[in-house]
């Protein structure tokens, strides 16, 4: 059996799902909730009773779009009507994040949108929080349970590359800019909004790095965002190299690519990352891998980042609180070390 044919068998790697889903309540009604949230819910058939938002027409159009029950402007009116086991789901601009998380329940199950606040500072205020509060509180960190990435790390935990000892994430591509006008106020953008999701993938794969060095600059071709491409070198001593190098106004359809890739002793992994391509229509997710000194061959894998992630990272919170699993990876203590990995990030960039 070749390697291809090995790695088949893992490919088909799903993420924790509870055996009884539970009712889950969104606080936002933006773009990523209308796109990716609620499809993924869907989809996994979570059931949605209520979505919150201070444009309460805006909930109401998602209500009526995605037959969620009740929609409101108001945190304090969705807790009266939604069931006692809800899980929520806080979807809100990061400045907001603590203030909502203030209005939860004490005891209650959240997953928090990233980042968890716009800097460290911020995110230890939303760790407190969520300790003081004794919420059982995870991040939505959901590149990890993307298809592609589960059966990657599957493919990888099984030894079928070896000993992994180089890890790239490489994104060219063309990002419509005005479909978040809200950054463009933003002093943190590349790192803190995209970069932060390789940056928690890489330190899923390899733990906490040693140090980071970084830069992330401004393009002059966008001048209304504060940075749109960057380099981050993660450093995992003499053994491993692993690096995020991103252009997020790449300008070449030709040359486009979205990638994350892994090199092991007895071969590589290819990801590739189609929601980047084209965005926001994107691509397939593929997944690719080679044996030492040969081709990369297609392996296959159903679904894609967007939007069956998502409901990774609701059946992975869902899972733990039912007790379905005794983990919960992307948990506000982990998520916190993303966090400091970023701050790190900018430090060494000077953009502070």
């Amino acid at each position: 059996m070749d390697l291809a044919q090995e790695a088949s068998q893992y490919t088909h790697a799903k993420p924790p799902m509870p055996r009884v889903r539970l009712p889950i309540v969104i606080v936002g009604a933006g773009g990523i909730v209308r796109d990716a949230h609620l499809p993924a819910y869907k989809k996994a058939k979570f059931p949605v009773a209520v979505v919150v938002d201070s444009e309460v027409g805006k909930a109401e159009a998602l209500a009526r779009q995605f037959s969620v029950p009740y929609a409101t402007a108001s945190l304090a009116e969705a807790l009266t009507v939604a069931p006692r086991d809800c899980v929520f789901d806080v979807a809100v601009p990061a400045r907001y994040t603590a203030d909502v998380v203030r209005q939860l329940p004490d005891g209650s199950a959240v997953l928090l949108q990233k980042p968890m606040g716009n800097t460290i500072l911020e995110a230890g205020e939303i760790l407190k929080l969520c300790q003081e509060k004794r919420l059982t509180a995870a991040v939505n960190f959901q590149l990890r349970y993307a298809p592609a990435i589960l059966a990657a790390k599957e493919i990888m935990d099984n030894g079928l590359l070896g000993e992994i000892h180089d890890m790239q994430v490489i994104v060219n591509v063309h990002l419509p800019w005005n479909l978040w006008t809200y950054l463009f106020a933003a002093p943190r953008v590349e790192i803190l909004y995209h970069s932060i999701h390789y940056i928690d993938l890489v330190r899923s794969c390899f733990g906490n790095p040693d140090r980071i060095l970084a830069k992330t600059v401004k393009d002059p071709l966008a001048p209304e965002v504060a940075t749109s491409k960057s380099v981050v070198i993660l450093d995992f001593g003499q053994s491993k190299r692993a690096y995020i190098s991103t252009n997020h106004n790449h300008l070449y359809p030709d040359t486009q690519a979205s990638y994350v890739q892994w090199e092991g002793t007895k071969g590589m992994l290819r990801v590739t990352l189609g929601m980047n391509l084209d965005y926001p229509g994107g691509r397939p997710d593929r997944l690719e891998i080679a044996a030492r000194g040969e081709s990369l061959r297609s392996l296959p894998i159903e679904g894609n980042w967007i939007p069956d992630g998502f409901a990774g990272s609701m059946g992975s919170l869902q899972a733990y609180v039912n007790c379905d699993s005794t983990e919960l990876p992307t948990r506000v203590e982990d998520a916190f070390e993303t966090m400091r990995a970023v701050e790190a990030a900018y430090i060494s960039s000077g953009n502070l």
